[in-house]
């Protein structure tokens, strides 16, 4: 897979430092080979404040295969839009001498 998602750890407000020591710790053992992570103060005082670690990972299988049905429907309904628009211009398909070449970007 060549898409990564971006994955969030939550670390709440009231944490021992050596807990979160630990907890960072941990985290870092698991965090996959350029994961790219990075740590963030997140909130305010109103919410709360957390701790919050991004980091990237691959797709999972799972998650490819969904990626590639919604890819396919996503198009489609380009393809839809773009047909829809062709016919309110009065544009056929195909173009005619000196107007707008009008197509579809994914």
């Amino acid at each position: 897979m060549n898409r990564r998602v971006k994955e969030f750890v939550d670390i709440g407000e009231h944490v021992s430092l050596e807990e979160l020591i630990e907890r960072l710790l941990e985290l870092r053992e698991l965090l996959p080979q350029d994961s790219e992570a990075e740590l963030r103060l997140r909130g305010d005082d109103v919410f709360g404040r957390k701790l919050t670690i991004a980091y990237t990972r691959e797709l999972t299988e799972e998650e490819a295969e969904m990626e590639r049905r919604y890819d396919e429907a996503a198009r489609e309904a380009k393809v839809l839009q773009l047909e829809r628009l062709r016919a309110e211009l009065g544009i056929d398909g195909m173009e005619a001498a000196g107007q707008p070449n009008l197509r579809m970007v994914a």
